[in-house]
């Protein structure tokens, strides 16, 4: 039987960052030193719409010390969102480009 493929996390990251520009977005690697379990990206949209996004693959999982972080974000009424796989990176690009052309940027929809 052969082995189910999973993207690796970085080919996931590197795909949706494309698709971030594309909409009209800015991609950030989120480090914060000091901060372990901070989210992998910050993406910036005109508007002032940000987005910050924890990227796993499908068959990972958080970390202690993410839902910790996570939760931090929450209270400070902050959402993170967790992406498992490129199906659901996907799912978020066709949200982003919703709200992109409906709110933000038209123009990038007439492309």
């Amino acid at each position: 039987m052969p082995k189910k493929h999973f993207e690796p996390e970085n080919k996931i990251e590197k795909w949706l960052n494309e698709q971030v520009r594309k909409l009209g977005g800015k991609s950030y690697k989120f480090i914060s030193p000091g901060n372990p379990g901070v989210p992998d990206r910050i993406y910036l949209f005109p508007g002032g719409k940000v987005y910050f996004v924890e990227l796993k693959r499908i068959i990972g999982k958080l970390s202690n010390v993410q839902v910790w972080q996570r939760e931090q974000f929450r209270q400070m009424g902050v959402d993170v969102k967790v992406i498992y796989g490129m199906d659901q990176a996907k799912e978020f690009v066709k949200e982003l480009k919703h709200e992109v052309c409906t709110t933000q940027l038209p123009s990038i929809c007439n492309q």
